[in-house]
């Protein structure tokens, strides 16, 4: 027998080890048990053809005309899809960014006068009539009763009533006054005023505009009130033109009772001492996206080797419960990333009992944004999907840069986003702000629980829309009767179409 009448049987009448033919799927044939997102196959999993050389090998040669045209089409559309959706995206992000400095007056401040005389009115009225230029928060006149204690007003800060509180200590007049008389050399001018913020509340939000309006504020108040009582005291033992050489005296033995008379201390309830915790509450919540898109991907190529063979309740139990479990690992690494950078876990609780709640929260987390993906690959194919996490990314990210009080009203969607949850939570946990955990936890199952829902329907649609198809190419004969035949002339038995019943 020549080499050349050797012919090998058709894969799809080859027997297997069980001696029955195995159910063969063609790139090209309408009828399998077809996955929800297949129909993407040729973009991603087909090898190209090794296609013969044009005989000039030039890219505009007159033989490569209809290939180029393809190419360059498909590269057109790329640009114009990538177009939209940087119009569509990037206008979100840069508007939650674009008017944070004409919205600090937002921004809940208190000033609380237990002074009630001098320093606590002019302090006030400088407030008031400041012409600093530049931001400026919405101070509000907190009167002493109903601020309460030291204790009360910390507490009021970290429940996120204000963003800052300034203090005026009670007789911080009479003890000014009484300094510079008796020549108190042990008098502190920071004791008059306290200052009261949580810096872990928005680093972002505190670092660049909270802290530094307050703080230049005070400057200027203080100042201009130092001015003010020396050049008072000075002409009070200076009378009659007369120098009263004992209060000069005084002074010289208190000088800080002149310059500069009245300071503050600043109070930071809740300091962001950890750094690399920025990674957590905003980029590192991209990258779990991210991640959770790696999955998606991957879990998309490795079902199709299944999903032909699987009934309906089958195959919608792998693509829910597959991912879900892969993310437990997932999360669990990036909690020990974390962990290796010593970031404060035992913020709220113990440092185990912390990273335990943080791993948690994590795989909620990658849960409600992966599934989310899942659901989108159904419709989108593996093609288009990515523009979908982009999307996804953006609407989840925008209105976590800034508190909600920086930016347009439109950004308050963000309180039922993944993301959104996801860096209020860990801020709870690493450094113990204001808690919503439970909120943030519910947010996020309930997103878990829509994909869950979007992903059946979907699939079911999609497996449905495939059954007509299937319907109106076999003719007159039941849905069973049709797949049976048309899956017997690719020689499959009929003990092999458990996928397709």
């Amino acid at each position: 027998m020549s080499i050349e009448s050797v012919h090998a049987l058709p894969s799809s009448r080859q027997p297997s080890a069980s001696g029955r033919a195995e159910p063969q799927v063609s790139a090209h044939d309408p009828f399998p048990g077809i996955d929800d997102d297949d129909n993407d196959d040729k973009s991603s999993n087909v090898v190209e053809d090794v296609q013969p050389t044009p005989p000039d090998g030039r890219l505009f040669s007159p033989e490569l005309a209809q290939a180029r045209r393809a190419y360059f089409i498909i590269l057109g559309r790329a640009l114009a899809l990538i177009s939209i959706l940087m119009w569509i995206c990037l206008p979100v992000y840069w508007a939650a960014l674009s008017s944070s400095a004409q919205r600090t007056t937002n921004l809940e401040a208190w000033y609380i006068d237990r002074d009630g005389s001098r320093v606590g009115q002019g302090l006030w009225q400088a407030f008031v009539n400041n012409t600093l230029p530049g931001p400026r928060l919405g101070w509000s006149m907190i009167r002493a009763s109903d601020a309460g204690s030291d204790d009360q007003i910390a507490q009021m800060i970290l429940n996120e009533q204000a963003w800052v509180a300034v203090v005026v200590e009670a007789n911080a007049t009479t003890r000014l006054t009484a300094a510079r008389v008796n020549g108190d050399t042990t008098y502190n001018p920071a004791s008059a005023i306290t200052v009261y913020y949580a810096q872990a509340r928005n680093e972002i939000a505190t670092g660049n505009y909270v802290v530094p309006i307050t703080t230049a504020l005070l400057q200027y108040a203080t100042e201009a009130f130092a001015t003010s009582s020396a050049q008072r005291y000075f002409a009070q033992i200076n009378a009659q033109g007369k120098v009263n050489d004992t209060a000069v005296g005084m002074l010289a033995q208190a000088p800080q009772t002149i310059s500069p008379a009245i300071s503050y201390t600043t109070m930071n309830l809740r300091p962001y001492t950890a750094p690399a915790a920025q990674a957590v509450t905003l980029v590192g919540n991209i990258f779990l996206c991210i991640f959770s898109f790696m999955i998606t991907m991957a879990h998309s190529t490795a079902r199709k080797l299944i999903s032909p063979y699987l009934r309906t309740p089958s195959y919608l139990l792998i693509r829910i419960m597959t991912p879900l479990i892969a993310y437990v690992p997932l999360s669990m690494s990036y909690a020990l990333v974390n962990l290796a950078f010593a970031l404060p876990f035992d913020g709220r609780y113990s440092q185990s009992a912390g990273f335990l709640v943080f791993f948690v929260y994590a795989y909620l987390g990658m849960a409600s944004l992966g599934l989310a993906l899942e659901a989108v690959i159904t419709l989108a194919t593996p093609r288009f999907t990515p523009f979908f996490l982009f999307i996804l990314i953006i609407f989840n990210v925008s209105p976590v840069v800034l508190p909600p009080e920086l930016q347009p009203s439109f950004f308050v969607y963000g309180a039922g986003f993944p993301i959104s949850n996801l860096s209020d939570a860990f801020r709870t946990i690493l450094f113990n702000t204001e808690s919503h955990l439970g909120r943030d936890a519910a947010v996020m199952v309930a997103w878990i629980l829509l994909s869950c829902g979007t992903i059946s329907l979907f699939t079911w649609g999609m497996r449905r829309r495939r059954s007509v198809l299937v319907q109106r190419l076999c003719g007159g004969k039941s849905s069973k009767e049709k797949t049976e035949e048309k899956l017997r002339h690719k020689g499959v038995e009929k003990s092999d179409m458990v996928g397709y019943a």
